[in-house]
């Protein structure tokens, strides 16, 4: 194991500073998926287990949301909540049972509403509740992607060390091009939030600026 002295995001800015391997890249269409931008992990002033990286964050998935929507792009919203019983959570709830703990988010609880300063348009977005990491495990998103004949995934939401990270590993083996908006992730401390954005940069997708995947947006011309 190679050792260094580097912190978490020097190592990833040493990274995306001098690049030693192609990016995957975006491909002919896209679908954007905004992961868990509920209270339980974005009500600051509201729950001890939200937490803020960019102050911007959700205004820059508004941003995209619109744009993907005037493109005809699919966006879709996940959030996670869970049964009274917390049963559906299953051996991931079983760590500690407290009032903010994971298996408590209950279904219909302010907890695991999505954020009311996010624009969803319910006649078009899709939302969808998971109980697990990823947002394609026990979801219909592995079908609607295709469906839609999409190659190419956008990540927003949060944690960058969980669910994103989840969800982008999880992309890559259903075979798409996946790409991660820098400003649009965030996670409850900076350690795991640039080891792992390092580590998605290197393994499983491209960590993009807010801008570039944005030029990339209003650059896309539909597709037959």
């Amino acid at each position: 194991m190679e050792a260094s002295d580097l912190t978490p995001r020097q190592y990833y800015e040493q990274i995306k500073s001098t690049p030693n391997r192609a990016k995957f890249g975006f491909g002919r269409k896209a679908a954007l998926v905004n992961i868990d931008l509920q209270k339980a992990y974005t009500r600051t002033d509201l729950f001890k287990t939200a937490y803020e990286t960019d102050p911007k964050q959700l205004d820059y998935v508004n941003q995209l949301s619109d744009l993907c929507r005037s493109k005809g792009l699919p966006v879709i919203w996940t959030h996670v909540g869970y049964a009274d019983s917390g049963e559906d959570c299953g051996v991931w709830g079983t760590r500690t049972d407290t009032p903010d703990s994971l298996q408590n988010i209950k279904i219909g609880s302010e907890r695991s509403e999505i954020d009311d300063r996010l624009n969803i348009d319910r006649k078009c977005d899709l939302v969808y509740l998971k109980r697990m990491p990823s947002a394609f495990y026990e979801t219909p998103l592995a079908s609607l992607l295709v469906f839609h004949q999409i190659d190419t995934v956008i990540l927003t939401g949060g944690s960058t060390s969980g669910c994103v990270r989840a969800t982008c590993v999880d992309s890559l083996a259903h075979g798409y091009r996946t790409i991660v908006c820098l400003e649009g992730v965030a996670d409850k401390h900076e350690i795991p939030h640039f080891a792992n954005l390092a580590d998605m940069q290197l393994k499983y997708g491209d960590i993009e600026s807010f801008e570039t995947v944005s030029n990339y947006l209003n650059e896309y011309q539909p597709v037959n």
